[in-house]
């Protein structure tokens, strides 16, 4: 006996209404915890070696432009230095010399270094007030040349010699050599730092995901051999390294550009005093420029990619013996369960 048609329409609303539950696909997790004492540990050391590395990287560019600056003053300037004597009129001295250098050619212009300016020079020294007149200290003439053209120095310095027995001329040659010097001395000594520092963190890096995967290589082992590709479980490593990297990095960077910054606003308001003067022209003042910060931020940059590119092959290489001490079943019990 079949149900009438007005049954059947009535049951179909009620079929509707009873709707299947929506399926939940549970949310996955990552093969490692976002953070843990390891991973903060890694990233304090990073963060250590890249404050390092930047603050490296900006004093060799602070040093370079000091010594740059350094050469190109020098160069462009020689220095006629005259001793006083019982029997010498020094302003006149110091007027005649200045002449006859000018007539020189090669030569641009001339300068007296006064009494006042030699004492600022010699303030650091002797103290303030000091007084010219009761010490012999030599009176300079500084004067400007042509660096595409010099003068004959060595016909100027017979002409003074002839002129003024008591004049000398320095032409900073031997000065000049020594910068140049010190500055390739200072960018070797740099890089060696930066190598250093470079070379502890990739085995930094390499000793800390050995192990992250230690503690996890039971997921690992679990994850590979159920199918997951290698390329798969170094791509999750590689993830979770970058992002400690690059905070590491990160913060080192900016504790490095905060220290120059302050520095440099410190020698800035500092400035007036004789220490600071001569702090700043024996080591130039703590801007890195623009070139110095864009330098730290590429080195932050260099680091997180290191590290990076150090935790996917250090995880590759871990699934590689893996997968050889599998293949060879005497040798399973080498394996860390």
């Amino acid at each position: 006996m079949t149900e009438p048609p007005s049954s059947s329409r009535e049951k179909a609303p009620a079929q509707a209404q009873q709707k299947r539950p929506e399926m939940r696909v549970r949310p996955t997790a990552p093969i490692l915890p976002p953070s843990n004492i390891q991973g903060n540990a890694l990233m304090v050391v990073i963060s250590i070696m890249a404050f390092l590395a930047c603050l490296t990287l900006g004093g060799v560019s602070m040093v370079r432009s000091t010594a740059a600056s350094w050469e190109s003053q020098i160069s462009r300037e020689i220095t006629i230095q005259i001793k006083p004597d019982d029997n010498l009129d020094m302003e006149k001295a110091l007027i005649q010399a200045r002449d006859l250098a000018l007539t020189f050619v090669g030569t641009k212009s001339g300068q007296i270094v006064d009494e006042a300016a030699t004492a600022r020079l010699l303030e650091p020294w002797l103290g303030p007030g000091l007084d010219l007149k009761d010490l012999p200290v030599p009176r300079l003439v500084v004067i400007t040349i042509d660096e595409s053209n010099p003068p004959d120095f060595d016909a100027m310095r017979g002409l003074l010699k002839d002129s003024i027995p008591q004049a000398s001329l320095d032409d900073h040659r031997t000065w000049v050599d020594r910068l140049v010097s010190m500055a390739h001395t200072t960018v070797l000594i740099g890089t060696g730092v930066l190598l250093l520092v470079c070379s502890a963190m990739v085995l930094t890096v390499v000793f800390a995901t050995r192990g992250a995967l230690s503690g996890n290589r039971h997921i690992v082992e679990v994850l590979h051999f159920v199918g997951a590709e290698s390329s798969f479980v170094a791509t999750e490593f590689q993830k979770h390294f970058l992002k400690i990297s690059l905070k590491g990095s990160a913060i080192g960077s900016a504790l490095a550009t905060l220290f120059f910054a302050t520095a440099g606003f410190w020698q800035s308001r500092t400035l007036a005093t004789p220490e600071t003067d001569q702090a700043t022209v024996l080591f130039g003042t703590f801007s890195v420029g623009v070139l110095g910060y864009a330098g730290i931020f590429a080195t932050m940059i260099v680091i997180a990619l290191l590290t990076t590119v150090t935790a996917r092959l250090t995880v590759m290489r871990t699934i590689y013996e893996i997968d050889t001490l599998r293949s060879d079943p005497t040798r399973t019990d080498g394996i860390a369960s």
